[in-house]
């Protein structure tokens, strides 16, 4: 006999709070100890010497992610936004340049663009991969392009090969957005080794974390000393520079703590452990959940590894015959309300594209005059990204309930829902939910939401 759905009174098939994602550990509790007792919080000083590039926890932790990951140069920044506003800015573009990038990402890889002068030019994506795709970049360029803005969404390597062959024919920089993929690797390369400039995000929720911060990382000397001028007020320093590498170095103080890298620091050692666990459990989810019609998984070649920030399920709704928000919402009822994001059973079309906004949609700038929109004739209409916006309005679900903290009791329990409201789901079929999306960081209570 089949058990009624939660969704609609049922008894949840689990209802064991999901494990919550904690990495502060003793390592991270004596480091930052050790610099609370040292009383030299930052060691940063806006000026010629040997405080410019940060203290010993700064040096030092940027030392140990070039040995982990094998870049030349890191440069920590107080945050990953700074870091691409830092490597933007870095770059030397003219007002009114035009940047690649995809939509579907974090607004602060559009808006440091914008805040650069330049203008943001948003090319789809791969359907299953989630990141740009190399055709649409190829219909993007025009004699204005100096940049593809490459990210590495939810911790899946985009294809490089082929996006570095396209900015070599067009003589484009590439920049790599690795904020929810360190240890992730491109056919046996680290993502953010492989493009000109990238970098990570440090922010609470990624795979290492101090509560804010990034790291730029780059195998290009003259790049990676602009970024550390940028970083910490780099004008102070125009009388010792040469020619060369003055435009465009005044400065911000875009500078992480001593106390941030002494958190940070001891969880890079870790992170190739993290990803290890995480494949492992996205593996059992696909496994257990594979087969089933109307639902597919992403998959990427074996040379290469996916360091999953969060697993994408991708659903179609004319072979289930029902709404992806009522499908997400009846799993979401069987599973317990969750306490912290990564313990959020389901969340479903990721963030909307990016050109949807009003900000652009209606070209609203800096000033007056609107700048930089004010240098360009493009427009942001509605189907812009085709592949983009049918993902965020039909197809994509995303779990975080893989992280490296998960039992594997919970994630038996998250399978169990799946296919509970799938042999259950022609008592769906007539449902409708209040909210059509409902994104990664909102917390609902999913027995409401029925109309």
């Amino acid at each position: 006999m089949k058990n009624n759905l939660a969704i609609f009174g049922g008894v949840p098939s689990y209802s064991t709070p999901f494990e919550e994602r904690k990495i502060i550990g003793k390592n991270e509790t004596d480091g930052a100890l050790k610099v609370l007792n040292s009383q030299l919080l930052s060691g940063f000083i806006g000026g010629p010497g040997k405080f410019f590039d940060g203290g010993h926890e700064i040096k030092n932790m940027e030392k140990k992610w070039n040995e982990e990951f094998g870049s030349t140069f890191s440069i920590s920044t107080n945050s990953w936004t700074t870091g691409l506003q830092t490597i933007i800015q870095s770059l030397n573009f003219d007002p009114g340049d035009e940047v690649i990038v995809p939509p579907y990402t974090m607004s602060a890889c559009a808006s440091t663009i914008i805040l650069n002068g330049c203008i943001p030019v948003f090319a789809d994506i791969h359907p299953r991969r989630l990141t740009l795709d190399p055709q649409s970049i190829e219909a993007c360029i025009t004699s204005r392009t100096r940049a593809i803005m490459v990210v590495h969404l939810l911790g899946c390597p985009a294809e490089m090969d082929k996006i570095c062959e396209i900015a070599n024919k067009n003589d484009l920089i590439v920049i790599e957005d690795g904020a929810q993929s360190p240890g992730a690797m491109f056919k046996g390369k680290n993502v953010c080794n492989i493009g000109d400039i990238g970098g990570f995000s440090f922010n609470f929720h990624k795979h290492l974390h101090c509560g804010e911060g990034g790291l730029i990382t780059t195998n290009n000397p003259k790049l990676a000393e602009k970024c550390r001028l940028i970083r910490n007020h780099g004008e102070n320093l125009a009388d010792d520079l040469e020619e060369g590498m003055l435009n465009n170095i005044f400065g911000s103080n875009f500078r992480l703590t001593e106390l941030q890298a002494a958190i940070v620091s001891p969880q890079i050692e870790n992170i190739k452990n993290i990803v290890t666990i995480r494949n492992k459990n996205v593996d059992f989810l696909k496994e257990r959940l594979s087969g089933i019609p109307g639902i597919e998984f992403q998959n990427i070649e074996s040379e290469s590894l996916h360091s999953h920030y969060m697993m994408p399920i991708f659903v179609d709704e004319d072979i289930l015959e029902i709404k992806r928000n009522v499908f997400l919402r009846a799993i979401n009822a069987e599973l317990p309300i969750p306490s912290t994001w990564d313990t959020n059973p389901l969340a479903e079309g990721y963030v909307k594209p990016l050109y949807i906004n009003k900000l652009y949609q209606r070209k609203i700038g800096q000033g007056r005059n609107n700048f930089p929109f004010n240098q360009t004739k493009r427009e942001y209409p509605n189907g812009l990204c085709p592949v983009t916006e049918n993902l965020y309005q039909k197809e994509l679900l995303l779990t975080p309930l893989i992280h490296e903290f998960i039992s594997r009791k919970s994630l038996e329990a998250f399978a169990n829902a799946f296919e509970k409201v799938l042999e259950n789901i022609d008592s769906l079929k007539s449902l409708k939910v209040d909210k059509d999306i409902l994104d990664p960081i909102e917390v609902i209570n999913n027995n409401k939401s029925i109309k």
